[in-house]
């Protein structure tokens, strides 16, 4: 081989070569085949070389010996197997014409989302901020925008690990649903059947049940971080009277114009300016407000602690804020029991049970925070100071509360799990027209249980909702013709020292018609997490999906 290919290129490169090749190229003509062009002397030798090579790689990969080669074929592709990607030589000048990426399709969206995440990120000075975005499953868009470690100029990507914060509750309630659907778990029996060590409560004098299902839709009475329950009350009726006083000067408007009445505008718009300013005032100076949950001590604990059980002395002695049932409190403790419950239910210890869910979801990069292993990709975290200065957050042991706020994840991985409940959602309603569709990881009936609204529960990340199941969700509604139209979606979002973050779901509004075309899952996911704390992203998240919403509806 060797020798043929130098006779072959030592030829064709003397003088006398050249006629050896118009010869070749006058028995071509008289054979009745196309002229050779004048470059076929180096094509001869390059299909030689090329040859060479994968008889040489094919004798190293123990592949069956080919022919020997002699004056290759034009037609014939100079390959005999092929190769792997870094030893193909021409993949960049393939003649095959690409797809249209996604980037492409969603052009639009995604410029008017990275532009209004750029002015959140400038308007909050968050360091990085890492945004995920899927239409109908597909994973249309991912990026990072900052940086992940300021001091090492790390910057922010796809792959970037965050916390997650609360997210974290919609993943614990995937445990408890599982365990619902197999019949191990009764949500509405007091708690102590699975968790004895939680004493039995009484609130003013009654003894009163404390069940899993309260627990999960944060009626249970059982405290947040703030431990002082005159404020959490003081709170809770400033807020009742700041909602009776609007809707009362909403009245008073109406009245007012009614009567069409002019002479008081001056003094009435001087009064309500006045009135705003002072519940400026009383939010800043109110305790117990939840973005004075950073002040509490207990968000900085640093104990670690070996399990659910064991966590539950922080809180298990209190007494409960109201009658379970009757009020809602948002109660990250309330998580941290029912990771104890989902223990005894399942035989199995909390994190165990979870990474065997993270598994079937395909969620690889998520996983409890700890700070001894090495977790690849995981971002620092920051926090302003009193002075205005980026600084680091201390140094804290989430152990007490994997269930409701100490899981790390990726954007990547939160668009999984959010197409995978969109999908149980969803695939109820192909059944007919699709009778090959694999189940959902949860039942449809499950799905809808969790994402139905609950009577006497706030959605504080957007007015318009109420809290379900581990998710809130705003339903489907339009109050007047041609005006503005709610849509149906259901979100979460997070706090945590040094972090934020959402998921939010977007659900196709289906008819019967287009359902024989389409299957699930149909609607946009958008994921963001950020390595700041205090920035609210649910109505960001919110206004992307609905970018993203658009453009797939002129496509289609």
């Amino acid at each position: 081989m060797y020798r043929l290919l130098s006779a072959v290129t030592a030829r064709a490169a003397t003088p006398g070569g050249w006629a050896w090749g118009r010869g070749r190229r006058a028995a071509h003509h008289r054979a009745g085949l196309p002229p050779l062009g004048p470059g076929w002397v180096g094509g001869l030798g390059l299909g030689l070389g090329l040859a060479l090579g994968v008889k040489l790689a094919g004798g190293l990969r123990g592949a069956a010996p080919t022919q020997s080669p002699g004056v290759p074929d034009p037609e014939a592709s100079p390959q005999a197997e092929p190769l792997p990607p870094q030893e193909q030589p021409f993949a960049p000048w393939s003649a095959q014409t690409p797809m249209l990426p996604p980037t492409r399709r969603f052009a639009r969206a995604i410029d008017s989302s990275r532009d209004l995440l750029h002015r959140i990120k400038d308007e909050v000075g968050a360091p990085g901020i890492v945004v995920g975005v899927s239409v109908d499953g597909k994973e249309v868009w991912s990026e990072g925008l900052g940086y992940a470690d300021v001091e090492n100029r790390v910057p922010c990507k796809p792959e970037t690990v965050m916390r997650i914060a609360s997210i974290s509750k919609s993943l614990t309630m995937v445990a408890l649903a599982k365990l619902w659907e197999a019949g191990k778990l009764d949500l509405d029996i007091p708690v102590q059947h699975y968790v004895p060590e939680f004493p039995e409560k009484e609130y003013e004098g009654e003894k009163v049940s404390v069940t899993t299902r309260l627990l999960i839709s944060h009626l249970s009475g059982i405290r947040h971080y703030e431990k002082d329950m005159k404020k959490v009350k003081e709170e809770k009726a400033y807020k009742a009277s700041k909602m009776m006083k609007g809707t009362m000067e909403s009245d008073q408007e109406k009245e007012f114009k009614e009567k069409g009445g002019k002479s008081n505008e001056k003094s009435d718009f001087a009064k309500a300016k006045i009135e705003q300013d002072n519940d400026a005032k009383g939010r800043n100076l109110k305790p117990g407000k939840k973005k004075n949950d950073f002040e509490q001590g207990e968000l900085y604990l640093k104990e670690k602690f070996e399990n659910s059980i064991e966590s539950l002395r922080l809180f298990k002695n209190d007494p409960l804020f109201f009658k379970p049932g009757s009020q809602f409190l948002y109660s990250t403790f309330g998580y941290t029991l029912l990771a104890a419950i989902v223990e005894r239910a399942s035989g199995y210890k909390y994190l165990d049970y979870m990474q065997k869910i993270f598994h079937d979801l395909d969620m690889l990069t998520t996983v409890q925070e700890e700070n001894e292993p090495v977790i690849y990709n995981r971002a620092r975290f920051y926090v302003y100071n009193k002075k205005r200065r980026l600084v680091n957050t201390p140094y804290v042991d989430n152990s007490y509360k994997w269930a409701g706020g100490g899981f790390l994840s990726t954007v990547g991985d939160l668009l999984k799990f959010g197409n995978a409940m969109l999908y149980g959602y969803q695939v109820g309603l192909f059944k007919n027209s699709h009778e090959n569709l694999l189940p959902g990881y949860l039942k449809p009936e499950t799905m809808v249980m969790i994402w139905t609204p609950v009577p006497n529960t706030e959605m504080s990340w957007d007015k318009e909702g109420k809290y379900a199941m581990a998710w809130g969700v705003v339903e489907k509604k339009q109050t007047y013709g041609s005006c503005r139209k709610q849509r149906h979606y259901a979100s979460h979002t997070g706090g945590a020292v040094g972090a934020s973050s959402v998921l939010l779901v977007l659900p196709e509004e289906l008819d019967a018609e287009a359902i024989n075309n389409k299957v699930p899952p149909r609607g946009i996911v958008v994921s963001i997490i950020c390595n700041m704390q205090s920035v609210g992203l649910n109505s960001t998240a919110l206004k992307i999906a609905l970018e993203f919403d658009k453009d797939r509806s002129d496509i289609s």
